[in-house]
This record gives C-alpha cells, structure tokens and sequence, in this order.
C-alpha cells in the first residue's frame, strides 16, 4: 500500500466521522450558521444579507447532504485509527544501498 493508499483511507475515515457528526449535531450545526448570518449581517449592516442568506442555505444543504450519507458507526476493522504506513521497499533514498 502506497502513500496515496493510506492518504485516502485516511481522507474516507475523516469523511465517514463528519458524516456520522453531522448526522447527529445537524441541529446544533444549523444554529451556528444561523448565529454566524445574523452576526455577519450586523457587522456588514445588512448589505450583503441576500449573498449570507445564500451561502449560509448553500452551508446547511452541504451538511444535510453529508448527514444522509452518515458515517457508520462502527470504525472498521482499524478501530478508527489510521493503516500502518507500508514498509519500505527498495534502495533507501538518494540511491545508496549498504
């Protein structure tokens, strides 16, 4: 198993663990986003209100969406914890054996 292998086992247990979050706390993620519009509206006096209310709709589908997915409760067989890196093979680096 390769670099990449292990980067995107890594990357798929970090999406897996924020599905299974937003599944969860989509609530409490929703009041954040609510809470951080109106603080931005305030800040901005409600000029860029119509592009907040946007992105903050555009935030909320994106955790919907991550929610539906989920993540599985169970970790796997690692246990939730990261592959060991693969063992080396090959000269060592710079091209210089022994």
């Amino acid at each position: 198993m390769g670099f990449l292998d292990t980067l995107l086992g890594r990357s798929r247990q970090l999406k897996d663990k924020a599905g299974q979050y937003a599944s969860e706390h989509g609530d409490t993620i929703g009041q954040g986003l609510d809470k951080a519009e109106e603080a931005a509206n305030k800040a901005t006096k409600g000029r860029f209100e119509g592009q907040l209310d946007k992105a903050k709709g555009a935030a909320k589908d994106g955790v919907d969406k991550l929610g539906e997915q989920g993540g599985s409760a169970d970790p796997g067989p690692s246990g939730g914890a990261a592959p060991p890196p693969p063992s080396p093979s090959g000269p060592p680096p710079g091209g210089r054996s022994g």
